[in-house]
């Protein structure tokens, strides 16, 4: 008797700089997604359904994430019972051992179980670096992975005072970059969390060089297109004295995305995806009753 499909939950990482971004592209598209090669791990597994990994987060081409989630469903053959949680999880690795990608945690969850809409909070860090006269001072072990401000001291009372405004429920149109899907966005989010604190780098105890890392936290149930790198960027520019504090509450007071400053949006490189979070209820042992 053939057994019904089983629903994972699973989690992952990724370096994402030589990626389109995580969403799957077409087959003639010459640089993938890394949806593309988690579905091809899922059906090196021969699977009797087709596959299909649903992404929870989305980020854009060279992002990054220390924590994006997706789920699956998958259909073993004949009456091969579902797969363990850490066999799945191991076998995911092995067929994606030659890409910067890794199964972090796998969990059986009820057929219901949507990894995007079940989501309670998401969690971006943004890093930069200061004290650079030039970008190329900064260590090789930070190559693509923070943004490099050169020639920069910055203010950081002021861009405290920026990330305040932030707080809260707000129309944040102005922080979101137009795509197809703005028409269809509500841009009411709220911000939950806005923090901007000293950062840490492996280089720092090995390479001796005034360098300071610094790190800004946003999390939100949910956030428009680009509205993490567009905030980032305003706080930043703040703390270089480009910008105001006043301005920044007249930017989310205008309500307008053409009302956000040309070249200001944050690169891509330093932001990662740090954490997708669900209610413990929803990644709970699943017990199905066998008929």
């Amino acid at each position: 008797m053939q057994k019904a499909a089983a629903r994972y939950v699973i989690f992952f990482q990724y370096a994402g700089t030589k990626y389109s971004g995580v969403m799957k592209t077409p087959a003639d598209q010459a640089v993938e997604g890394v949806e593309n090669h988690l579905e091809s791990a899922v059906r090196k597994l021969k699977p009797v359904n087709e596959v299909s990994v649903v992404i929870s987060s989305r980020t854009d081409s060279g992002v990054h994430a220390l924590c994006n989630s997706a789920h699956v469903d998958i259909q073993r053959r004949g009456d091969k019972p579902p797969l363990l949680e850490q066999d799945l999880q191991d076998a995911l690795n092995f067929h994606l051992k030659a890409e910067p990608i890794r199964i972090t945690r796998a969990y059986r969850v009820h057929d219901d179980f949507h990894a995007r809409y079940r989501a309670v909070s998401r969690t971006y860090v943004y890093r930069f670096a200061a004290g650079l006269r030039h970008h190329t001072e900064m260590p090789v072990t930070e190559k693509d992975l923070c943004w490099a401000l050169k020639d920069t001291r910055l203010n950081i009372d002021a861009m405290q005072e920026a990330s305040a405004l932030l707080l809260g429920t707000h129309d944040f149109s102005s922080f979101r970059a137009l795509s197809s899907e703005t028409p269809f966005k509500n841009p009411v989010k709220t911000l939950e969390k806005a923090q901007l604190e000293p950062g840490v780098s492996f280089s720092q105890r090995h390479f001796h060089r005034d360098i300071q890392f610094w790190e800004l936290t946003f999390q939100s149930r949910s956030f428009l297109y680009r509205q993490v790198r567009r905030m980032t960027g305003a706080l930043v520019a703040v703390g270089q004295g480009r910008l105001s504090v006043s301005q920044v509450q007249e930017l989310l007071e205008a309500r307008d995305s053409l009302a956000f400053p040309q070249n200001m949006t944050a690169p891509a490189h330093g932001l990662f995806l740090t954490r997708v979070q669900y209610r413990d209820t929803d990644l709970g042992a699943c017990m199905l009753t066998e008929q």
